[in-house]
């Protein structure tokens, strides 16, 4: 018998029994209201949109087969109207707002502990006291700031307008206000050297900003996690540094609320201030790339791809998201044309274990479009935290997947 059938035995043992608790239920309904969301059949996802009627619904589901559940950081009137390929128009009506979900995850539970306890600290810094954190189920944590800390308004621009582009500012001026401790502590931790400090701690354990996307799911408090069959419990902040895998055991859960109650704009000042930082640091950043253009290659082979975008093309299991948003990069930096580039991610997207929605595809090809094109991640850690990076002779000479296709390109051009 497979590991994989395994992992299926063990949580299909404890699904019907753990989600039959009406506490479970009600946790899990409550914190579903005004959010789009989707069971999870173990590797399979179910139809979206889709929404929980009754409480009783959610045991309904389970006894069809659903070990998880997944809901959306945005708030919306009517769930069921959405639709896949919407506009922003069309969006910005159904949408009436969105939490801010800071999803934290690590190969080392330890280093997403420090990580979440110094975004807590800064959290507290900025006024902030009314958060909740809960154990994302293997070995990250998410906290939320919810919709109403927020103020309504910012110079008569609905905030409830401003998804993604809001969240990812503030998701990216908290990764910049942290990153320093970040290395400190956990270079305490690791102690090789008191003088050797681990730069590479940040990417180990940041946030993930692809994951702050239009209609992105997360998993809700108490929905248990495929891999490890533990439940996604909420955590007093007090509990964080000596929480333990089997403090969520499914059996012996405490069920408390993940929504907070909060004062109205007690998160306007974080707001205010990652807004400041991001037109301060956007606009060093195109000071420093402002001669940066997209290179027009002709022909271009897949050949000429490095390793790991090889890797990619052929199809993936783990990463896909981080994956997606590698290949509009690379493709859109050496000049595909928008009508080619769509037709390769959906070709990509078939072959691939679990393919992703097409929603999913469609929204961050609008998102990347509605901006100027981006060279992808520097070379190694983005690529091997996927399980993609296998360098050739050649991969020791560039910095970045763009850099290797040019000048492949040009090398195997001046052969022929």
């Amino acid at each position: 018998m497979s590991e994989y059938s395994l992992k299926e035995q063990r949580i299909r043992k404890i699904t019907s029994l753990y989600y039959s608790n009406p506490e479970v239920q009600k946790a899990i309904f409550e914190f579903s209201k005004h959010r789009e969301i989707c069971p999870r059949y173990f590797e399979g996802f179910g139809k979206r949109p889709d929404y929980f009627q009754y409480q009783g619904d959610i045991f309904e589901l389970v006894k069809k087969g659903a070990t998880s559940f997944h809901c959306s950081e945005e708030l919306w009137s009517d769930p069921l109207q959405i639709q896949t390929g919407m506009n922003e128009q069309q969006a910005n009506e159904l949408r009436i707002g969105w939490d801010l979900l800071i999803d934290i995850d690590s190969r080392y539970l330890d280093y997403s502990k420090i990580m979440a306890r110094e975004i807590i600290n800064l959290l507290k810094f900025h006024r902030i006291k009314n958060f909740r954190i809960k154990f994302s189920g293997s070995k990250g944590f998410h906290i939320i700031i919810p919709w109403k800390s927020f103020p309504e308004k910012i110079n008569e621009i609905k905030t409830s307008e401003k998804f993604p582009d809001y969240p990812r500012i503030i998701t990216r001026y908290i990764i910049e206000r942290t990153k320093k401790q970040l290395i400190e502590k956990i270079s305490d931790l690791e102690k090789p050297s008191r003088y050797v400090k681990n730069f590479q701690a940040p990417k180990e354990v940041m946030p993930d900003l692809v994951l702050v996307s239009p209609r992105h799911l997360f998993r809700t408090p108490y929905s248990l996690h495929e891999k490890t069959a533990l439940s996604s419990v909420v955590l007093d902040e007090e509990e964080l540094e000596k929480f333990s895998p089997k403090d969520a055991n499914p059996m012996k859960v405490k069920v408390r609320d993940f929504y907070p109650r909060v004062e109205e704009g007690e998160a306007s000042e974080l707001l205010m201030q990652a807004l400041d930082w991001y037109r301060e640091n956007n606009l060093q950043e195109e000071k420093k790339f402002s001669g940066f253009r997209p290179v027009k290659i002709d022909k271009l082979s897949d050949s000429n791809f490095p390793p790991c975008i090889k890797k990619i093309l052929s199809g993936i299991s783990d990463g896909r998201k981080r994956a997606v948003f590698i290949l509009i990069n690379l493709l859109r930096s050496v000049g595909m044309e928008r009508e080619e580039l769509e037709k390769k991610i959906y070709e990509w997207n078939k072959k691939n274990k679990i393919p992703l929605k097409e929603g999913y595809i469609k929204s961050q090809l609008s998102w990347s479009y509605k901006r100027k094109p981006l060279m992808p991640p520097n070379c190694k850690e983005f690529y091997q935290g996927i399980g993609v990076c296998a360098p050739d002779e050649f991969c020791v000479k560039i910095k970045n997947p763009v850099n290797y296709t040019i000048k492949k390109s040009l090398i195997n051009h001046k052969k022929k």
